[in-house]
């Protein structure tokens, strides 16, 4: 895939850390100009020191509407159009049934399917025909977990706003599609732990339940990212692509 993307412009929203991060690094290896996303200032600055000199960050929270308007201004002024989409930001905690709050609900469905609905539809202006939109999903849309349910459902939603929105762009040969990553070792996922919580034995149980015996790495990601968000998947459209070492095939 060397310089399969050169003069791109890609935006990955929560491309600070994880598999945004990785896709970020993986995009600009092949010639995109990257724009990331983030809440935290501290881990922007580092990501784009990793990334390189064609990326640039943007401090901002995908369920601000107002952020994202600056998002879009600055991407603008700077580059002009989006040629690559990777709606990826999202926010995953742990709350079974019975003790689910409306904090816990409004949060991650302002995030996970608010803030993605919106990062999408505002990028349209600047998205070329042609273009690409990446969506992460999560095999938790086709499975169960105790504890994940409103994480489950956000990203459920979001495969069913890809199959319809590749019919409302379909006049603009805007290609969307949607990445489902298995357990995959990132931050996000420690977090699951909880701050007191075995890290280490979180990410061997959930590593023991892949058939290919391990957990996935955010490079392994992002390939499949860079791979649907290029012309390599030029008739790949409203496809979930499952990334998830077989976890979800048995």
């Amino acid at each position: 895939m060397t310089g399969n993307l050169e003069g791109k412009t890609a935006v990955i929203t929560g491309g600070g850390t994880g598999i945004g991060l990785a896709t970020a690094k993986k995009l600009a290896s092949v010639g995109a100009f990257v724009f990331i996303t983030g809440r935290r200032k501290t881990e922007l600055d580092a990501a784009v020191a990793a990334i390189g000199p064609n990326s640039f960050a943007v401090q901002a929270d995908v369920s601000k509407n107002e952020d994202l308007d600056r998002l879009y201004e600055t991407v603008a002024s700077q580059r002009g159009k989006i040629d690559i989409l990777f709606a990826n930001a999202a926010v995953a905690e742990g709350a079974p049934l019975g003790a689910i709050t409306e904090e816990h609900f409004d949060k991650h469905f302002n995030i996970n399917v608010r803030g993605l609905l919106f990062t999408v539809q505002k990028a349209l202006p600047l998205l070329v025909d042609g273009g690409s939109i990446v969506l992460t999903s999560s095999v938790s849309a086709f499975t169960a977990d105790p504890g994940l349910s409103v994480y489950s459902a956000t990203k459920a939603a979001i495969r069913s706003l890809a199959r319809c929105w590749i019919l409302d762009l379909k006049d603009r040969k805007i290609r969307v599609n949607t990445i489902s990553p298995g357990s995959t070792e990132t931050p996000g996922l420690a977090g699951l732990a909880g701050p007191d919580g075995d890290t280490k034995g979180l990410f061997e149980f959930l590593g023991s339940r892949i058939p290919l015996g391990r957990l996935g790495r955010p490079e392994e990601i992002a390939n499949a990212v860079a791979f649907l968000a290029s012309d390599a998947a030029s008739f790949i459209n409203g496809a979930d692509l499952q990334v998830d070492g077989g976890a979800e095939q048995i």
